[in-house]
Order: C-alpha cells, then structure tokens, then sequence
C-alpha cells in the first residue's frame, strides 16, 4: 500500500556522513552547534517514517519510479530513496 510508513535504514556511508559533518561543524562553530546540527540531521531522517512522500522528487537522481527524494538541511542536501 503507497501510504504505509516506510522503514527508514541508515546506509553506512550516511553514518560515515554525520560524522564528517559532525566533525567539520566542532572545528568550526563549537560542540554545542555541532550537535544541534547532527540532532537535526536525525530527527528529519527518522521522522520520514511518515514523511517519506512530503519531499520532491530528486532532480539531480531522475528515475522513472521516482524513488530517489531530497531534502535540504541548511547547506546540505540529503537524497534518500
């Protein structure tokens, strides 16, 4: 069924993303911002459960099932499937 909540999976090369990301934001703006931001990172991944279909269709990745979706976080872009 097309609204059932979906699962969401972190692949490693996401949790290898945070990371860098994690580690940049430290370096840069300090640990308390470094972690606001990877808080958010999580929270919008893991509310796509129900949030999957709210997102467009991710141009730069055009399929003919349109599976692949985005969804831009301040300066980055997160593309999930």
């Amino acid at each position: 069924m097309e609204n059932e909540p979906k699962t969401v999976i972190y692949s490693t090369r996401f949790k290898h993303d945070v990371i860098d990301v994690f580690k940049y934001g430290l370096e840069t703006f300090g640990k308390i911002q470094a972690e606001k931001y990877q808080n958010n990172i999580y929270m919008l991944i893991d509310s796509l459960y129900v949030t999957y279909d709210i997102y467009p269709e991710c141009r730069h990745l055009p399929t003919k099932s349109k599976m692949y979706r985005w969804i831009i976080l301040q300066s980055h872009l997160i593309i999930y499937a």
